[in-house]
C-alpha cells in the first residue's frame, strides 16, 4: 500500500519509511507545509494515500515560540485532515502522532489511554488540541491517535537528552551538565515505535486512542550509570537549575495493555530492545 508520511525527513519519519518499505509498503514523504493550505491541498490529492502516518510537528518540548505548536500541531493537523476528505476513496486508516506529556502528572505509575489528560505546558496543550481537533472528523475518516512515550535511537539530534549524552561517553567528555536526575521516563528504541505504527495502521480501530509504549521507566541517573557500565568512561554530573523545570513531570511511564491485546489478538510480535541494545548501537555509529 503507499502510505502518505508527513515529517518524513525527521528522525521518527526516516525510520518509519524504512520500515515501511521493509514492509513491503510503498510511500510519498510530503513536501508540503502543513500550514500552507492550498499546496497541502495539490500534494494530497495528487498523492491518493492508501494509509497516512502524520509525523510533522515541533518536537522538541523546550521550545520557545509557543504560538508554533498550535499552529503546526492543532491547525496544520486540521489542514491535512481537512484535505484527506477531498480525495475521491478516503485512505484505510490515518495515524496520528499525538504524545504521552499529556497526561501531565499522572496519580497513577502507568498512565492509561482513559484518563483524563493534565498537560503542564504548551506543547503537551497543543497535542491535546489536535486529538480533540482530529474528533470533528472522526465521522468522515478513519482515524487513529498514538500516544508515543519517550524514545531515542540512532540519528536523533543531540539536543535531546540521550544523543546529548551519547556524545559526552563517546568523546570521553570530563563532566556533563543536566537537570533533574530523579525523573522517569521510558527511553524505547524508535524501531519499535515504527514497528507498532506500522501495526496500528494494519489492525489499529479506527476513533480509538493507543499508549506506545513498553511500561518500563528509568531515572535520568539510571541511564547516566548504564552508560558509565557500557563504556567504562566516568563522567561528573553537573546539575544545572535552568535544565529543571518548575512544572516537571516526575514519571511518564505508559500502560501498555491495550496495544498489546492488539498486537497478541493479530499475531504480530513486538521486538522491544534493552535500552542497553539501543546506547550500544548509537554509541557505535557515534564512534564510527
Amino acid at each position: 500500500m503507499k502510505i502518505l508520511i508527513t515529517g518524513a525527513n525527521g528522525f521518527t519519519g526516516l525510520h518509519f519509511a524504512k520500515a515501511a518499505k521493509a514492509a513491503g509498503h510503498s510511500f510519498h514523504a510530503l513536501k508540503a507545509d502543513i500550514t500552507d493550505v492550498k499546496a497541502l491541498e495539490i500534494e494530497v490529492l495528487s498523492a491518493s494515500p492508501d494509509l497516512v502516518a502524520h509525523f510533522a510537528g515541533i518536537s522538541f518540548v523546550p521550545s520557545q515560540d509557543e504560538e508554533a505548536f498550535y499552529r503546526v500541531h492543532a491547525l496544520g493537523t486540521s489542514n491535512l485532515l481537512n484535505a484527506l476528505t477531498k480525495l475521491e476513496t478516503p485512505p484505510k486508516k490515518i495515524l496520528l502522532a499525538s504524545s504521552a506529556t499529556i497526561y501531565g502528572n499522572s496519580t497513577s505509575p502507568f498512565s492509561l489511554e482513559t484518563q483524563t489528560p493534565a498537560p503542564i505546558d504548551h506543547y503537551a496543550m497543543s497535542k491535546v488540541a489536535m486529538e480533540e481537533m482530529s474528533k470533528t472528523y472522526y465521522d468522515r475518516l478513519p482515524i487513529i491517535i498514538a500516544r508515543p512515550f519517550n524514545y531515542t535511537g540512532v540519528g536523533q539530534k543531540d539536543n535531546f537528552l540521550i544523543p546529548k549524552l551519547i556524545r559526552h561517553f563517546s568523546q570521553k567528555l570530563s563532566k556533563v551538565e543536566l537537570g533533574n536526575l530523579d525523573v522517569e521516563r521510558e527511553f524505547n528504541d524508535v524501531n519499535m515505535i515504527c514497528q507498532a505504527y506500522l501495526a496500528l495502521l494494519d489492525f489499529g480501530k479506527a476513533g480509538e486512542i493507543y499508549n506506545v509504549c513498553s511500561g518500563n521507566a528509568r531515572s535520568l541517573k539510571q541511564v547516566v550509570n548504564c552508560l558509565i557500565s557500557i563504556t567504562g568512561h566516568d563522567i561528573q554530573i553537573d546539575v544545572n537549575p535552568a535544565f529543571v523545570r518548575s512544572n516537571e513531570v516526575h514519571r511518564m511511564c505508559g500502560d501498555p495493555k491495550k496495544l498489546q491485546s492488539l498486537l497478541e489478538k493479530n499475531n504480530v510480535n513486538l521486538n522491544i530492545p534493552l535500552l542497553e541494545e539501543t546506547l550500544r548501537r548509537m554509541l557505535a555509529i557515534t564512534n564510527n
